[in-house]
Parts: structure tokens; sequence; C-alpha cells
């Protein structure tokens, strides 16, 4: 089946920005790539541009295709023409049963007329889902402004003093009951601004799932999964819904400045593949697939011959890539997708 992109064009910005910096491809680009399950919009734009955030502006989308690119599925063929007078990409002729053959496959396969059924292929991801998902359905970062307003466990049945799968817990601030399934945690690490030194978040430890069997003050809610042990004072919020977005990767339009506040497990340094947050939300424009480097600024330290030490402050220096895949008002958590270094609190975000 044959699916042309649509060619249409970029946001002021965005054209602005391509115009005077034109798509660089990587050394000896391949003309095509035969898309395979496991692939990620991310891996396929890499084996094209050297830099994979402006994969918007290879496929000529608009802003509605960068938030739903839904056009990619396994089996199409990507192609890379350069015949204009930037490079561009466009889908060609979907081949083989790419759900379960692999690239090689697919390249030696030839497309015979058939007929026959089968599942209906799930679109290409940005990003690894095995990498994110537990951090779009668990509550992993709480609200500053959220924390002391969240349903809490006040008693248990038989006055245990742990609880478990099966087991029946006694809730306060569930006022009704609208919202069945809710999500188990208990506050963790602080996330303070580095610039302002203020709570904007904390970490939630996830314990488990639990569902509502009565509401009232208190309500009654059973334990339906617990990962660790819950306790009484251990608090509640409504489990999200979540789906496993493919934003296309792309740099934000407005300037952002900031933070790594916090790495995932309250860990003081990370890389590739941690999960970091910073101190931008919704509030501040972030959303959904921004791709932002981190930069840490360096110190050259000197001893002379007397044994003192001097520090001279030398350029910041870039070293990594981070895909942003969740959103609060306040707060973000992002994907080190590409890092050269350890990822280090304090670290600095902006555009790439």
């Amino acid at each position: 089946m044959l699916r042309i992109i649509s060619a249409l064009i970029l946001a002021v910005t965005a054209f602005c920005a391509s115009a005077e910096e034109p798509l660089q491809l990587v050394d000896n680009p391949p003309d095509r790539h035969i898309v395979v399950r496991g692939d990620t919009l991310w891996g396929i734009a890499g084996k094209f541009l050297q830099q994979p955030w402006r994969w918007p502006e290879i496929w000529q989308m608009n802003k509605a295709e960068i938030k739903n690119p839904h056009l990619i599925y396994p089996g199409d063929v990507v192609i890379l023409d350069t015949s204009g007078d930037s490079p561009r990409l466009r889908i060609g002729k979907s081949v083989g049963n790419a759900d379960t053959n692999s690239e090689e496959e697919l390249a030696t396969t030839q497309t015979q007329p058939k007929v026959y059924s089968k599942a209906v292929p799930q679109v290409i991801p940005s990003i690894p889902p095995n990498a994110i998902e537990a951090f779009l359905s668990q509550p992993l970062i709480i609200e500053a402004t959220e924390h002391d307003k969240v349903a809490r466990i006040v008693a248990t049945e038989e006055e245990r003093m742990i609880m478990g799968n099966g087991d029946t817990a006694f809730v306060t601030g569930i006022p009704d009951g609208k919202k069945v399934n809710w999500n188990v945690y208990r506050p963790g690490k602080p996330l303070k601004d580095p610039e302002t030194g203020k709570v904007i978040a904390y970490e939630a430890f996830f314990l488990g799932t639990a569902k509502l069997v009565s509401p009232g003050d208190p309500a009654t809610v059973r334990i339906v999964s617990a990962k660790e042990e819950i306790h009484r004072g251990d608090r509640l919020i409504p489990a999200p819904s979540f789906e496993i977005l493919a934003y296309a990767p792309h740099r934000p339009e407005q300037t952002v400045a900031a933070r790594v506040v916090g790495i995932y497990g309250g860990l003081n340094e990370g890389g590739g593949g941690s999960i970091v947050s910073i101190n931008r939300g919704k509030s501040d424009g972030i959303e959904t697939g921004h791709v932002l480097a981190l930069f840490r600024n360096r110190v050259s330290i000197a001893i002379d011959a007397d044994g003192r030490r001097s520090a001279t402050p030398i350029p910041e220096e870039r070293y990594a890539l981070a895909f942003v895949f969740r959103t609060f008002d306040h707060i973000a958590y992002a994907l080190v997708v590409e890092s050269s270094k350890s990822v280090i609190v304090g670290d600095a975000a902006r555009n790439p």
C-alpha cells in the first residue's frame, strides 16, 4: 500500500532555523530503510540524520503531524530523496511481514499478490516503550501543590501493620466513586529547583495498586497488587490511563533554560538510558517529544610550584541528549538517549 507523506511547511520558527542551518546527513546514508518491529522514530532518524531531533524537518511535517505522527508501521519502506534543495524522507511500498521478519529477510522479499489475515501492526514509537512504560503508569512525580491533598490510608483491617495482595484498607480523601483504580505510593525525595531552592515536586516510591470497593469517609479499598509492603499513612492517587505516545522527536520552538533536578531512583549520577527530571514543565511550554541537550560547566584546576591551586572556568561541554516523554505543570521526565559521560544533578538542559 502506497502512502506518501504530504509535503507541508513547518512552523515559521522551525522553517527559519532549518534555512539557517541545513540538514546534515550521516556519512554514507542508506537510500532506504525497511521498518521492522522494534524500530523507533529516534533510531530511524539516526540512520539518516546527524541530528535526529530534526526528524520533522526531513519529513516536512507541520505541528499537527509532529504531535500525531502515526505514519510509520513495520513493513514500510522509508526512502531518502536527495533530488531537491534539501533532503527529505517519504514512504514507499510496504513489503513482507515486518512483524516477524528481520530487515535482512525483508530486503530480499518479493512482493506477490496473496490473500491473508494478520493483526493490525502497531505504529512505530518514538523511543523504546519498555524504557518508559512504568514511568507513564505509575505516580513517580507528585507536584508540591498536590503533596498534602492526596488520599491516604488511615486504618487497616484487623489492625494489621502491613498490607499485601487482597487486603482491605480504609482511606480518607476519596470524595466519590467516580475513580475506581488507584495507585499506592510513599513520598520520597523532594526535588528542589536549583535556581530558587524551593521544593517543586516529590519523587514517589511506587508501592502497588488498589481498587475502590465502596466510597465514603473513610472509603474502603482492596489492595490489588503490592510490589512493596503497604502501611497506614501511605498515599493514593488515581491511576492514570496511559499510551505509548509516538510524538516525533523535535526541538522546542521556544528558548529553554532548565536544570536536571533529579535522577530517578535517588541516584547521584546517571547515563544513557537514565530517567531524569528537569525543572520545567507544561506551564513553561515543555511538551512530549521535545529533545533537550544536556550541558555541564567545567573548571580547569592548575597547581603551581608552591602547591597552590587555581581554578579557571572553561567553555561548558554539551555531552548528552534527552527526550521528554511525560510532563507535569512544573516538572518533566526525560529519557537520556545519547550520552558521552555521566549525568549529574544540576547540569543544564537547553535547546539542542
